[in-house]
């Protein structure tokens, strides 16, 4: 039963000699490898220790002793695609989701310019009551229910452009009457 440990203890020492001998010939390769990818001295010294751990953990399993430096290359080439990966979604998190944080939380109004709001809101409302029914429904659908085009389009059973052409006309009847009346403007 000793003579097992030793074996493994001697296996596992003469493995961290060879570990550090690998390092000690492709370390500095390896290094400059991951700078070349992320152009950040800084984030290439965090990547490379990344690598260096992870080639360490399964340096032990590693079998083929020649092909060692294109194995640490790819762990290399790995840790920073993990790396790109990672950037990404934090980017699309602060893209989308911080955004959209930021504009559904936005200040409160004091009352006098809630009262305000709501009062132009009610004007332009009517206004837009003046207006034939097919130039109407566009505008509302667009303004105040917060559909795209396309649904518009979809919901009115109206072409693309025929929808386009009806918000043109009705903004152009509505500017006069809105500057008349002071309004803000869609």
């Amino acid at each position: 039963m000793e003579s097992l440990i030793d074996k493994t203890q001697l296996a596992e020492e003469n493995q961290e000699e060879l570990f550090e001998q690998v390092v000690k010939e492709y370390g500095k390769s390896i290094y400059i490898y991951i700078v070349s990818l992320v152009k950040h001295k800084e984030l290439a010294e965090d990547l490379y220790q990344e690598v260096l751990i992870s080639a360490y953990t399964s340096f032990g399993y590693f079998e083929d002793v020649q092909k060692v430096k294109s194995w640490l290359y790819k762990i290399a080439l790995n840790k920073c695609r993990d790396y790109w990966r990672k950037e990404k979604s934090s980017k699309k998190f602060w893209e989308e989701t911080v955004y959209t944080y930021a504009r559904d939380t936005s200040v409160a109004l004091e009352p006098e310019e809630t009262l305000l709001c709501k009062c132009d809101k009610e004007e332009m409302i009517d206004t837009l009551g003046e207006l034939p029914n097919m130039y109407k429904e566009p505008l509302l659908l667009f303004y105040y229910h917060n559909q795209t085009l396309v649904e518009i389009s979809n919901h009115t059973k109206t072409p693309l452009s025929t929808v386009k052409t009806r918000m043109k006309r009705a903004k152009d009847q509505l500017k006069p009457k809105v500057m008349n009346k002071n309004i803000a403007y869609l």
